[in-house]
């Protein structure tokens, strides 16, 4: 069962940072095309007997070390991700492709986390905001429109979504495992009024079944340090 809440403290976190003006865009695929994506360690975790396979851009903001007062600026970042469960049978996320503008964060590849630098932007026209990356000259890239709506009271699937209180990655030879403590998101309704992207993390990945999205204005998490994960060396 998936926690609407945080499932544990982050009492000694690595860093500390808001996540704002996220987006959801989510795809049911079936759990055999997703399973194929993922490491030894690692099973694919469904709702509804769909997998979900979830695009979402956001900006990380006062992104800082604790006891360090100074913040990083800005920057904006987009991942692909989905939900699975190691074999003790506690959930997370495993992230396809991280998209970033800020090159600190490619210090995460030290455990796996697949980070990639391009050129990331936000804009706001009326009520729509528009979410557009590319990774170099004929990378990667999407272009996302969404029109925000009104706030929702997130349903179980929703929630199962949304709330995930750890992220896996795999390098090295070993399956890592980062605790994330926030609140809950707000959620609200979207209109997606457009969508283009040619995500690399979905090799194989047919034609989705059904897609949804919503929005979210912000979140202020805490990251604990990345430790190993208990099924051990893959």
């Amino acid at each position: 069962m998936v926690s609407y809440g945080p499932e544990q403290r982050v009492y000694f976190p690595a860093l500390h940072a808001d996540w704002l003006t996220q987006t959801f865009v989510h795809w049911a695929y079936s759990p055999e095309q997703v399973q194929r994506l993922l490491p030894e360690g690692l099973t694919v975790d469904t709702h509804d007997q769909w997998a979900w396979v979830s695009l979402t851009p956001f900006v990380m903001a006062r992104m800082r070390p604790p006891a360090v007062p100074a913040a990083l600026p800005s920057f904006a970042e987009t991942n692909l991700r989905t939900y699975v469960r190691e074999r003790d049978g506690r959930d997370g996320l495993w992230f396809l492709t991280l998209e970033v503008s800020s090159r600190v964060m490619l210090a995460a590849r030290a455990i796996g986390a697949p980070y990639h630098l391009g050129h990331l932007t936000l804009s706001r026209g009326g009520d729509v905001a528009t979410y557009a990356g590319a990774r170099g000259r004929g990378g990667p890239s999407y272009r996302v429109v969404v029109r925000p709506g009104k706030p929702v009271r997130p349903s179980p699937r929703d929630v199962w979504l949304t709330s995930r209180w750890r992220a896996f990655t795999r390098g090295c030879g070993v399956l890592w495992q980062t605790p994330v403590e926030h609140e809950p998101w707000p959620l609200r309704a979207a209109r997606l009024e457009e969508l283009q992207e040619t995500a690399p993390g979905r090799p194989g990945c047919r034609r989705p079944h059904r897609r949804r999205s919503c929005t979210s204005p912000t979140a202020s998490t805490r990251s604990a340090s990345a430790s190993r994960a208990r099924c051990g060396r893959q």
